[in-house]
C-alpha cells in the first residue's frame, strides 16, 4: 500500500474516553462494571481460564494503518488508545487531565503552554521530551500529515516551539475552543522522533510504538494484532500480561468465539443479547454513547436535492419502531446529527414525527412521482444497519418510492465511494463525536470541502461553524449551536435515526472493565481473575 493513499482507511465512526456519567448497566453481574470473574458454574468451568493472563478482544475492522495520522477509526482508537498517549487524558468524569503534560496555561491569547512530564520513554528506549512533540507536529502539520485526515483537526495550531527539554509552546493562528480535548486522542499522540527517522514512515505506520502501558509485539494484517505490557510505563506496571485483538467481520463467528471462551471481549448487536445471556461465562455490559447513526443525502441527485422530499423521507420512517424492534430498546431518538451527550446538542428540538402522510403531500408537492427510484448504499458486514436499510426501503416504499440497496466493503466505502459522491441518494452514515463537542461532527460532515461532505453546502450552516469556531465563550458558543441545529433541522442534510446503546459481551473472567461507551479502550487498570 502507498504512503499517498494509506490516509483514506477512515472510519465515521470517531469518539471519546470513558464517561461515569454515562448509564453503566451490567446485566447479571452483581451491579459492577463486570462480574466477579466466577460465573454460574465457577472459574473453573470457563473456558477462557486456560490462557491466563491474556485477555482477547474481538472486533469487526482491522483500521490497515497504525500510523496515529493517518486514520480516524475508532478500531484504531480501540486497540492504539493502549499503545499511544497524548499530552492529555480524557478519565472517566469527561474531564481533562494530565497525561504527558503535568499542566497547561494560557501565556497570552494565542499561545499555549505545556510544562511536560519527566522519565517517560517511549517502547523503543528512546526518551519523551520536547523534541518528541515538536517532532509529532511538525509531522502533523508538515507534509507527511497532508496525506491523511488529522491535519484539518489541528490546522489552528501554526506551530509548536521547544521552550526547554520539557516546556513548549504551541502557537495558535486562530481560536479553537475544542484544542485540549483534540490533544487527547488520534492525530495528536506522541510519536518517537528517532524511531521514525531511522525507519522511515511506512515501517512505522505497520510497527508502531508509542509511550502507553502496552507495546505492540506481533501485527498480522486482517487477522489479528498483539501487544504486551510495558514494563517501564509510567504509571506503573499494567495489570494484565498480553492483550490479542482479533479481526472478525462476521458477527456469527465473533459470537460462536465468544461463547465458546475464545474470546472475552466484543461488542454485540441487541439481537444477540439473549444468546449471550445463556451462557454461565458471559455477561452483558451496556453504555449509552457518543455515537450516532443516520441517513445521508447526497444533495446533488435528484430528487433528493429538494429539502421537501429530504423531509418527507423522514416523516416517512418511523425511528422509534426501529429501535424498539431492530435494536431491541438499545438506542435513542435524536432530532439533530449528534448525542445526548454532544455540547451543542439542543433538547428543545424533537425528531420528526412518523407521518406518511405528511411524507406524501411533500412529495407531491416536489412532483415527485410514484415509483420514482432511489438508491441507498451501506456497509454490508454491518448487519444492524443491513436490517435497518430494509425497514428503510419499506417505510419508503409505503410512501411510493422504491429504494434499491447496495453494499460496500468498509474501506471501500470510506475511501472512495463517499468522498467521490458515489453513494446514491441515501447512504449509512455514523459518527462517534469524540471530542463531546458538536464541532466536531458538524465541521467535518456539512462544512465546506471537507473529506466526508463532497456536495452539501449552505451559506448559513458555514457562516455558523466559522462563528462557533472564532470564540472561547462557551455560552456564546451554544447559542451559535442551537442555530446551527436549527437550520440543519430544517435542511435535513442526514436524517438522524438513533444514538446508539453500546452492548458488549463480556468474559466473567475479566474485571475491573468500565466499558468505553465509543469502544476506546483502556486497560491499564482491567484484570483477569487470579491473574497478574
Amino acid at each position: 500500500m502507498q504512503r499517498t493513499s494509506t490516509w483514506r482507511s477512515i472510519r465515521m465512526v470517531v469518539g471519546l474516553m470513558l464517561a461515569a456519567a454515562l448509564v453503566l448497566t451490567a446485566c447479571g453481574s452483581g451491579g459492577g462494571a463486570t462480574g466477579d470473574g466466577q460465573g454460574a458454574g465457577g472459574q473453573g468451568s470457563n473456558p477462557a481460564a486456560e490462557r491466563g493472563n491474556h485477555l482477547v478482544v474481538a472486533q469487526a475492522q482491522d483500521p490497515g494503518n497504525w500510523d496515529p495520522i493517518d486514520t480516524f477509526f475508532v478500531a484504531w482508537a480501540s486497540v492504539m488508545n493502549n499503545v499511544f498517549e497524548g499530552l492529555v487524558f480524557r478519565g472517566p468524569d469527561l474531564k481533562l487531565q494530565p497525561g504527558l503534560a503535568t499542566e497547561w496555561k494560557w501565556i497570552d491569547e494565542n499561545t499555549l503552554q505545556f510544562k511536560l512530564r519527566q522519565g517517560v520513554t517511549f517502547h523503543n528506549g528512546e526518551p519523551f521530551n520536547a523534541d518528541a512533540v515538536v517532532f509529532t507536529f511538525e509531522r502533523l502539520l508538515g507534509e507527511e500529515g497532508a496525506k491523511g485526515p488529522q491535519q484539518g483537526n489541528y490546522a489552528s495550531i501554526e506551530r509548536v516551539e521547544k521552550v526547554d527539554d520539557y516546556t513548549v509552546n504551541f502557537h495558535m493562528k486562530t481560536k479553537d475552543p475544542v484544542i485540549l480535548t483534540k490533544l487527547a486522542g488520534y492525530g495528536a499522540v506522541i510519536v518517537p522522533p528517532q524511531y521514525i527517522k531511522e525507519h522511515g514512515d511506512e515501517y512505522f505506520d505497520k510497527n508502531p510504538v508509542g509511550t502507553g502501558p502496552y507495546k505492540v509485539v506481533e501485527y498480522k494484517q486482517d487477522d489479528h494484532i498483539t501487544l504486551e505490557r510495558f514494563e517501564g510505563y509510567w504509571r506503573g506496571k499494567p495489570k494484565i500480561e498480553k492483550i490479542t485483538y482479533r479481526f472478525i467481520p462476521e458477527e456469527a463467528t465473533r459470537i460462536a468465539e465468544l461463547t465458546t471462551g475464545r474470546v472475552d471481549i466484543a461488542v454485540i448487536s441487541p439481537s444477540q443479547v439473549e444468546n449471550v445471556k445463556n451462557s454461565a461465562f458471559l455477561e452483558i455490559v451496556t453504555a449509552d454513547s457518543p455515537t450516532v447513526y443516520g441517513l445521508r443525502f447526497d444533495v446533488s441527485k435528484p430528487p433528493v436535492d429538494d429539502v421537501r422530499v429530504r423531509r418527507a423521507i423522514a416523516y416517512a420512517i418511523d425511528t422509534q419502531a426501529i429501535i424498539d424492534t431492530i435494536l431491541k430498546g438499545y438506542g435513542k431518538r435524536i432530532a439533530t446529527f449528534q448525542s445526548s451527550l454532544s455540547f451543542g446538542n439542543d433538547p428543545s428540538l424533537e425528531p420528526y414525527p412518523y407521518d406518511p402522510e405528511a411524507a406524501k403531500k411533500l412529495l407531491q408537492e416536489a412532483g415527485v412521482q410514484p415509483g420514482t427510484k432511489l438508491t441507498l448504499s451501506y456497509i454490508g458486514t454491518n448487519t444492524v444497519f443491513g436490517e435497518i436499510a430494509q425497514a428503510v426501503q419499506s417505510y419508503l416504499k409505503n410512501v411510493g418510492l422504491e429504494v434499491e440497496l447496495k453494499t460496500y466493503e468498509t474501506n471501500t466505502f470510506y475511501n472512495d465511494i463517499i468522498p467521490n459522491a458515489q453513494a446514491g441518494h441515501l447512504y449509512q452514515e455514523g459518527w462517534g463525536g469524540w471530542t463531546l463537542d458538536f464541532d466536531n461532527t458538524a465541521y467535518l460532515l456539512y462544512g465546506k470541502g471537507q473529506l466526508w461532505n463532497p456536495t452539501f453546502y449552505d451559506e448559513e450552516v458555514q457562516r455558523l461553524l466559522e462563528a462557533e469556531r472564532s470564540t472561547y465563550d462557551q455560552d456564546r458558543r451554544l447559542e451559535i449551536f442551537k442555530q446551527l441545529d436549527r437550520r440543519l433541522y430544517e435542511l435535513v442534510p442526514t436524517v438522524p435515526l438513533y444514538q446508539d446503546v453500546t452492548v458488549w459481551a463480556v468474559n466473567r473472567r475479566v474485571q475491573d472493565f468500565v466499558p468505553p461507551p465509543d469502544t476506546r479502550y483502556w486497560f491499564f487498570e482491567t484484570s483477569i481473575a487470579g491473574e497478574q
